[in-house]
C-alpha cells in the first residue's frame, strides 16, 4: 500500500494508519515497529500500545530526561545502585518489571535486602520509550535498535536511487493518485513473482569464485 501526501506532511502520521489497514485487510499486525527517535510522538505511541497491542521501539531523543530505574548512564538499577534486568511485560496491570541480574554482586551487601522485594514494576505509560510495551533495556529493544535499525536508513536510500524519486515531483492531484495505484501495482507483482517463480540460492554462494564478463561483440 502507498500513502501520498504533501511534502510537509511527516511519515509518523501514517503509522497507525498503516497498522490499522494491516489489522483490517491482512488480519495481522506486527508485534515491534522500530522507528526514528524524531518521527513520532509519545501520545501516538501509547495509542500505538493501547489500541493495537504494537510496540514501537524508538531511541531517546537528546532532550529526554531519565525516570526510574534508568539511571544516568541509561542502565536500570534499584535505589542501592544494583543493576536491573527486564523480567517481562504484565498485560493486565500494563506494568514493566525489573530485577537484579543474575549476579546481583551488591544484593549481598545491601542493609535492606531484607525488606527487598527484588521485583519493582513500572507502569508501561510511565513513558513509552523506556517503558512501553517493550521496554529501552530489554535485550530484544537494544537488537532491534543496534541491529536492525542501522538497515531501515540503506534500504530507503536504495529505492530512492533505484527508482529516481530524488528526481521525482508532482504537482498534479490526479497525476499522483495514478502513480500510487502504479507503485502498489509494481509492488504486488514484484511480489506475486517472488513467490511464483523463487530463485534458489545456492549456501556456498558468497564463497564461489566469480568471472568477470566482458560483453565485447
Amino acid at each position: 500500500m502507498t500513502w501520498a501526501a504533501p511534502a510537509n506532511r511527516g511519515e509518523a502520521l501514517f503509522l497507525r494508519p498503516s497498522l490499522q489497514y494491516c489489522a483490517q485487510r491482512l488480519q495481522w499486525r506486527p508485534k515491534w515497529v522500530v522507528g526514528d527517535m524524531a518521527y513520532i510522538s509519545l501520545a501516538n505511541q501509547r495509542r500505538i500500545r493501547e489500541e493495537l497491542g504494537v510496540a514501537v521501539v524508538t531511541k531517546l531523543r537528546p532532550d529526554m530526561h531519565l525516570m526510574e530505574p534508568y539511571a544516568s548512564d541509561g542502565t536500570p538499577r534499584c535505589p542501592q545502585g544494583q543493576r536491573l534486568e527486564w523480567l517481562g511485560y504484565e498485560p493486565f496491570a500494563q506494568e514493566q518489571w525489573f530485577g537484579p541480574s543474575v549476579s546481583a554482586e551488591l544484593c549481598s551487601w545491601c542493609w535492606q535486602q531484607t525488606q527487598c522485594p527484588r521485583e519493582f514494576a513500572y507502569p508501561a505509560a510511565a513513558h513509552e520509550i523506556l517503558f512501553g510495551l517493550l521496554p529501552q533495556a530489554a535485550p530484544l529493544a537494544k537488537h532491534l535498535l543496534d541491529k536492525v535499525r542501522p538497515w531501515v536508513e540503506p534500504a530507503q536510500a536504495y529505492e530512492k536511487h533505484q527508482l529516481g524519486l530524488r528526481r521525482f515531483f508532482l504537482n498534479s492531484l490526479h497525476l499522483t493518485w495514478v502513480m500510487t495505484l502504479l507503485a502498489d501495482a509494481v509492488v504486488l507483482l514484484r511480489a506475486q513473482a517472488l513467490l511464483t517463480h523463487p530463485q534458489p540460492i545456492p549456501i556456498l554462494t558468497d564463497l564461489a569464485p566469480q568471472q568477470l564478463a566482458f560483453p565485447w561483440s
